[in-house]
Order: structure tokens, then sequence, then C-alpha cells
């Protein structure tokens, strides 16, 4: 199911599009990760050729906490958009495999799935479902959901640095 049509981009809707609308925000992640996975395999290259290794760690810190990004922002789209299981699942696969999340968001924003504004933002559709009151909480109070997702984030980028590189060390 997609988001109703006066919230998509396909339909040309003459709606001004928010600055931080679905359609932006899940494009600048999308691009953001396929740019830190890119930094992050040219910091592994220095490092493998043994040219120096401080590239790596503040790539993959930076990576980290852009991928956990994007993946709470697919989950928060996926709500908003109505997106099928399959859709979701696959915006969620497309963070790990690189170079793979600016396309999936190219394929999901022409597919008509990337709204310009949130569906359950204010004055928008009354939730149903805990995901989907859970989400127009968050637009509802923005700057206290944003603090909240960042320490989210923080905290889950710090549990996965406390359970190590997901290549063991050989």
């Amino acid at each position: 199911m997609s988001t109703p049509a006066q919230n998509t981009p396909a339909t040309g809707s003459a709606e001004p599009e928010g600055r931080f609308s679905p359609r932006r925000l899940y494009g600048a992640l999308a691009l953001g990760e396929m740019i830190t996975w890119a930094l992050l395999l040219f910091g592994m290259a220095l490092k493998y050729t043994d040219m120096t290794p401080a590239v790596v760690p503040v790539a993959g810190m930076l990576h980290g906490i852009v991928f956990v990004s994007y993946c709470v922002v697919t989950v928060f789209v996926w709500v908003d958009g109505r997106w099928s299981a399959g859709r979701g699942a696959l915006g969620l696969l497309s963070a790990i495999i690189p170079f793979c999340t600016y396309p999936f968001e190219r394929n999901t924003l022409k597919a008509g799935l990337l709204g310009t504004s949130w569906r359950l933002g204010a004055g928008g559709e009354e939730p149903s479902g805990p995901l989907e009151r859970l989400q127009a909480w968050c637009l509802r109070h923005t700057a206290l959901a944003i603090v909240l997702g960042v320490v989210f984030v923080g905290v889950v980028v710090t549990v996965l640095l406390i359970l190590g590189p997901p290549i063991p060390k050989g």
C-alpha cells in the first residue's frame, strides 16, 4: 500500500516540500550512507596497503553513525509511506550492501513512496496502531524526538563498539 496521492512526488502535487520531508531526509541519509561506505573502504585500502591505519577509526565511526541513522529513518519512512514488508526489509538490507542505499532510495522515490510531507504530522492523518502513534508523537514533538533519536543512535553505536568489529581480528 502506498502513501496517499496528495503526499507522493509522483503526482506532481503543488504542495510545498518541507525541509525535513520524508523524501529529503531519506535522500540525504541514503547518499550519506553511501559516501561514508566509500570513506571506510578508502581507509581500509590505506590501512591494508600499509600506508596508514589512521583513516579507518574515523571513517568507521562516521559510517557506523550514518548506517544506524539510515536504518532508523528507513523504519520511520516505511511506517509513514505504508511500505510493504518486502520493500521495508529491502531498504534495511540496502544499508548492508555497499553503495545500495542511494539506488534503493531513487527506486523508492520513482515508485512514489517518499512523500513531500509526513502523513502523520500535525494536521495529518490520525495514527492507527502503536508504530503510527509513536511516529505521530515524534512528528508533533520534533525537538524532543530528535534529541531522543540522537541518544538512541548513540546507544546503538556504543553497544556495537563494545561488541567489536563485524569481522574478528585474525
